[in-house]
């Protein structure tokens, strides 16, 4: 019986474990909400600049492993978040001080868009939306989550509209490498594309004529 009990005791003990765990780590999955608040980014972490680039490239395939929370919120605002907040820029550049890329991120139960100024992330649409993006490229579709950079032209308030669709792709890959040079710091793995399919996309998106799909970054967990 003293046996017994003890059984019972160690695997309760490991359960509470594993629940503490999950409560402080967080996962996608575990806040599939119409909000979800990121944590406050970790600006301690990571290689050196200069390792990060030296260890920068692009992923051949990618895992299913759901990103925790502290690894999202991280990513996310390494990407473009709010890095001076008494004067709202961002940690990457943009063209006129637009600010106009948005990042939509696409994961296996919904989409979000991620709301810079206040670091959180807020519901799109439900629906695994993943193979769009992946096209015959099918193993995308297993990275736990892509991130599609989307630039709003109409945020560019002079130029003409070929100016500013250059300007767009030149903000769109400063964030995608905001996004690879992260990804290459903390052991995560990524790679920029822009194959995807756009039509589809616009619509479920529900894009003004002014939104254009630029560049997607499946990112995910290395094989261990």
């Amino acid at each position: 019986m003293d046996n017994f009990n003890d059984l019972i005791k160690a695997t309760m003990k490991k359960i509470m474990i594993c629940i503490c765990f999950a409560i402080l780590t967080g996962s996608l999955s575990s806040q599939n909400t119409k909000t979800i608040v990121l944590n406050s980014p970790d600006l301690k972490r990571g290689l050196p600049v200069m390792e990060a680039l030296s260890l920068r490239a692009s992923a051949a395939e990618f895992t299913s492993k759901e990103l925790n929370l502290q690894d999202l919120s991280d990513l996310l605002w390494a990407a473009n978040g709010i890095n001076r907040k008494e004067i709202g820029k961002r940690t990457a550049p943009s063209a006129l001080n637009a600010q106009d890329i948005d990042i939509y991120m696409i994961a296996k139960e919904c989409i979000y868009i991620y709301d810079a100024l206040n670091h959180v992330l807020n519901l799109v649409v439900s629906g695994d939306h993943r193979d769009l993006v992946a096209g015959r490229q099918v193993d995308v579709a297993k990275a736990p989550v892509i991130l599609l950079l989307v630039s709003d032209i109409s945020r560019f308030k002079t130029g003409e509209e070929a100016s500013k669709l250059n300007w767009a792709a030149l903000d769109a890959g400063i964030v995608s490498q905001n996004i690879a040079i992260f990804c290459a710091g903390v052991g995560l793995q990524t790679k920029p594309r822009v194959s995807m399919d756009q039509q589809k996309l616009r619509e479920i998106l529900h894009l003004k004529d002014s939104q254009h799909l630029m560049i997607n970054n499946p990112v995910s967990y290395k094989n261990e």
